[in-house]
């Protein structure tokens, strides 16, 4: 069974929880779109059905008296069905890695969402018999206005990412944001584009150290290399942009780096000019993620 330990970053006062809602697998060659299977195989192995191990790292952030919940992974919600074909592993272990942080559901304060998919906001609600309710009564919930639009208006090809009961029930408790933003003094999102219209990352400053969670933007560290983007990213050129724009930002300023689906080295910092940026694992992280099929 799958469960790893919060992994705790310190910024001054404020505490950062890397904290897990499981692990899953997704198809290999739509995790690495024109890539050659050749080129990825290498470095993730495939299983038996060509899906690769992709975990579901989430953000808790306590910070000037707030919790603060940075996406929430796929949830409980769904069927043994569903379950089987992401092979989820285990299911919805968001709240009980909360709890080892001490922290309960009605103590969120925000819930920030870099997108709407199912693998990043499934957790949000909660099925309880009669239908879905919010999991973090409490919580603000944040997401892009253009976003939030993509996903009550799907088109054919995102239509199956888009599911309403994640984020319907917790619309009384939305705020819609238009482009970057600074929540409060030291926590910020900004539009990294490419994967949806609006995705978002969230930045956290303290004391001059910046910790960005990247959510779908470079969603393990193979996909720092700018060409190596997923099949399903909706505008891969943007994307492309998107990663050429924010890299040598990344590496001048050294930024601190959440990789979302990362199952090996979630933490870590790139270095690396022009063309060629390489991962640095954060060195006190390594066994964070344990990698095992």
């Amino acid at each position: 069974m799958f469960f790893p330990t919060p992994y705790t970053l310190s910024l001054a006062d404020w505490k950062l929880h890397l904290i897990s809602d499981g692990r899953f697998r997704l198809d290999g060659g739509a995790m690495f779109g024109v890539v050659p299977k050749t080129l990825w195989s290498p470095v993730i192995e495939p299983d038996e059905k060509n899906r690769i191990p992709m975990a579901l790292n989430c953000l808790l952030i306590q910070a000037a008296g707030k919790t603060i919940l940075v996406d929430t992974g796929i949830g409980a919600k769904e069927d043994d069905k569903f379950r089987e074909i992401y092979r989820m592993d285990p299911v919805g272990t968001l709240l009980q890695q909360m709890q080892l942080c001490g922290v309960k559901n009605t103590d969120v304060d925000w819930v920030i969402n870099t997108h709407l998919h199912f693998d990043h906001c499934g957790g949000n609600t909660v099925h309880d018999g009669e239908g879905e309710r919010p999991t973090f009564p409490n919580a603000t919930y944040f997401v892009q206005r253009g976003e939030m639009e993509a996903a009550r208006h799907p088109d054919v090809r995102s239509r199956a990412s888009y599911v309403s009961r994640n984020w319907e029930s917790t619309v009384p408790a939305l705020q819609l944001l238009d482009g970057n933003c600074e929540l409060m003094s030291g926590i910020s999102v900004f539009l990294s584009p490419g994967h949806t219209a609006y995705h978002q990352s969230v930045q956290v400053e303290r004391d001059g150290q910046v910790v960005v969670f990247l959510g779908d933007l470079m969603p393990t560290i193979h996909h720092i290399s700018v060409p190596w983007i997923m099949g399903y990213d909706l505008y891969p050129l943007i994307s492309m942009d998107t990663k050429k724009t924010l890299l040598p930002r990344m590496a001048s300023e050294q930024w601190l780096l959440i990789f979302e689906h990362e199952p090996f080295q979630p933490v870590g910092r790139v270095h690396g000019e022009g063309r060629k940026f390489v991962f640095d694992a954060q060195s006190d992280s390594s066994g964070v993620r344990d990698g095992g099929n």
